[in-house]
């Protein structure tokens, strides 16, 4: 296994740190109290934590100030300073929640203006402090968080992009010496804004690494994606590397820095580093779903500790359980005053997913840092874990679109209103299990499900483009089809359906929403949960086993979850003989999470998946369009009706174009 401490170097003690805290942050709240993950006790248990250890009496501790409007103007937009400035004044006091719901995941309130403001004064005062050389380095306790935070828009709980402005007007003041700064970004979503900010700033080396999934994980686009490298002057200067999948933990962060961040930094030579340290990569974070334990973070951490001199300021970005995100920080503030690493070990190796993100990555980047030429040596790619992990791509890869991140306050509320709810997962301590365990004990759990369902046979139903084979047959070998925009990750179980047949069935098909990320503009099938003697639906039935179409609908949906647990299990079958339909609560941020029993052919149960009733009735009202299937995906279909015999090709085009124009 590579070395996970390679690179580092011992700190002296008396090192001078700052910390920033500010109270004014916890005004930006939402609206009576409402639970939220982004609410003010993520910095207040990060503050009482260092209090409580010790740490505060050993640092320097700043007063925060306010950023000025020509500071934030570096890397946003006037309209939307004016905006933020503005948005908490009594002017907008009736205004105020819909401006909100505009945005991608915000809320608003009398005290946000505020709260933005000292979060990105903060992070200026504490990076100029350590670029003078006052202080050595440091940590910002700040929220609203800020690397999502675009020009011109404010999204994923981000109000202003603290740490871009930070970086920039160090850049803009010459008297500082300040000539290049590495961005680095460990939270578990894509910096998306940061990125966009200095994509053509050689001056500026952004590195992220977060969930990425193939584009469907938050902000759910492809700027996270390792073929973003930068344009211009820049290209090169933007890395990232994209988790395919969740649960990575301490091991594969540390082979990306081994094998990528490292080496590359050695040539950037940065005069700063300033790290956008979100904690939801952490162990047991609702969100983020990943395994970073306090040891991974100041592990990584102390890597960096001998660039730039140790002028490192870490600004807080996101991290939703509010005893990870204390540890985590403690953690790193140990790091930052000696150099002490939490204690903790490696000894899990990462997994096969992560050596071919990294690989991937090294060689769209080699030609700018020729220190990644070299292909990794395959005794080392070797040594990794083999659970594995299903990530998802399908028509209904929306999560963003159809719902904003879910609300959720301190840990105890989520765990009522989040982790129960979900009890179909039987989710078990994997969130808080040590990463020190080794990988045949977390493959056990993960696999004793599939060892049951994978002998318990179903007929998956399909009505849209699943009803060509070879589309279908990405969901479970993998890969994609012409027309399809992203690829699937496959089933855990790539054996071939037993048998294929064609049924009609009395339920009513019919296509809406705007787009999709997988197939582009135009509507995607759907098919009425309800049944009517007047509808006649073609339908084309697989016959493979319940582990694969719990793989299937997992990979048909978004969620947050990992698919440790079965989704639909035996006992479901049991609850769908009597309901007929069944919703799954674990994957309700996708379109085709309401599973549907349509009757049995042999003595197997025929099952396929659709929309909920709420989403139909926003469908007849209106609120969700109403959209004939676009070109690639017109053809898909077309394709699976010729082909498998039901219709001729001008027939096939007759009985989509019929669905598509009835009104519901």
């Amino acid at each position: 296994m590579a070395s996970a401490a390679s690179g580092s170097s011992a700190v002296a003690s008396d090192r001078r740190v700052g910390i920033v805290y500010d109270e004014r942050m916890c005004k930006h709240s939402t609206h009576d109290g409402e639970p939220h993950p982004e609410n003010p006790d993520r910095i207040r248990v990060i503050w009482d934590k260092l209090q409580a250890s010790g740490i505060t009496r050993r640092c320097e501790i700043l007063n925060a100030k306010e950023a000025k409007d020509m500071q934030i103007s570096l890397v946003h937009g006037k309209d939307h300073v004016n905006l933020v400035r503005n948005i908490s004044s009594k002017q907008y006091n009736s205004r105020r929640n819909k401006i909100a719901s505009r945005w991608n995941s915000i809320y608003l309130n009398e005290g946000s203006s505020e709260a933005a403001y000292v979060a990105a004064g903060s992070v200026i005062e504490l990076s100029e402090k350590v670029a003078q050389g006052e202080l050595n380095s440091g940590f910002a306790i700040v929220r609203p968080p800020g690397h999502h935070a675009e020009r011109d828009e404010a999204m994923g709980f981000c109000l202003y992009n603290n740490v871009a402005i930070a970086a920039s007007c160090l850049l803009n003041n010459e008297d500082l010496g300040i000539r290049k700064i590495l961005i680095v970004d460990w939270d578990v979503h894509h910096g998306n804004g940061t990125q966009k900010m200095f994509y053509n700033d050689p001056r500026v080396l952004f590195f992220s690494v977060h969930r990425h999934e193939f584009g469907t994980f938050y902000p759910g686009n492809d700027d996270g994606d390792y073929t973003m490298i930068g344009e211009g002057e820049g290209a090169g200067y933007n890395i990232n590397v994209p988790w395919e999948n969740a649960r990575c933990g301490d091991a594969d962060y540390l082979a990306v820095w081994d094998h990528i961040l490292i080496p590359v930094v050695k040539c950037f030579h940065p005069d700063m580093i300033i790290v956008s340290a979100g904690f939801d990569a952490a162990i047991a974070d609702p969100l983020g779903g990943c395994r970073v334990s306090p040891y991974g973070y100041s592990m990584m951490l102390k890597q960096l500790m001998p660039f730039a001199g140790g002028k490192i300021v870490l600004a807080l970005e996101g991290g939703y359980n509010l005893t990870s995100i204390a540890n985590s920080a403690l953690a790193c503030m140990e790091v930052l005053l000696d150099g002490k690493a939490a204690e903790g070990s490696a000894e899990a190796y990462p997994f096969e997913s992560t050596w071919r993100v990294i690989q991937a990555v090294r060689i769209k980047l080699k030609t700018f840092w020729p220190v990644l030429a070299d292909d990794l040596p395959t005794k080392l790619t070797s040594q990794r874990t083999t659970i594995p992990i299903l990530v998802s791509s399908s028509d209904s890869d929306s999560e963003v679109e159809k719902e904003p991140v879910p609300s959720f306050g301190n840990i105890e509320q989520l765990l009522e209103d989040v982790i129960q709810p979900l009890s179909t997962l039987k989710v078990d301590e994997d969130g808080v299990r040590s990463p020190s365990l080794n990988a045949t004990k977390d493959y056990t759990v993960f696999s004793s499900w599939r060892s049951e369902l994978s002998n318990v046979e179903i007929w998956y139903a399909t009505f849209g483009s699943n009803m060509w084979k070879p589309r279908f047959l990405c969901y479970i070998e993998g890969g994609q089809v012409d027309g399809m925009q992203r690829s699937c990750i496959g089933s855990n179980d790539k054996t071939p359906p037993k048998k294929i047949m064609w049924k009609t069935f009395p339920h009513r098909l019919f296509f809406g929403r705007e787009s999709t990320r997988t197939w582009g503009l135009g509507g995607v099938a759907f098919l009425l949960p309800e049944s009517s003697s007047l509808d006649k639906s073609h339908l084309c039935l697989y016959r493979i086993t319940l582990e694969q179409f719990n793989d299937i609908l997992y990979q048909e949906n978004i969620a947050i979850c990992d698919a440790s647990a079965p989704f639909v299990d035996i006992g479901c079958l049991s609850t769908l003989e009597d309901r007929r339909s069944m919703c799954v609560e674990a994957l309700k941020k996708g379109w085709y999470h309401n599973v549907v029993l349509l009757g049995t052919e042999r003595g197997i149960p025929i099952l396929t998946m659709t929309c909920s009733h709420s989403d139909v009735e926003a469908f007849k009202s209106g609120a969700i369009p109403l959209r004939g299937p676009g070109k690639e995906y017109w053809s898909t279909l077309v394709r699976g009706l010729v082909e498998g015999g039901q219709f001729s090709e001008e027939d096939a085009v007759a009985y989509i174009k019929e669905s598509a124009s009835r009104p519901l």
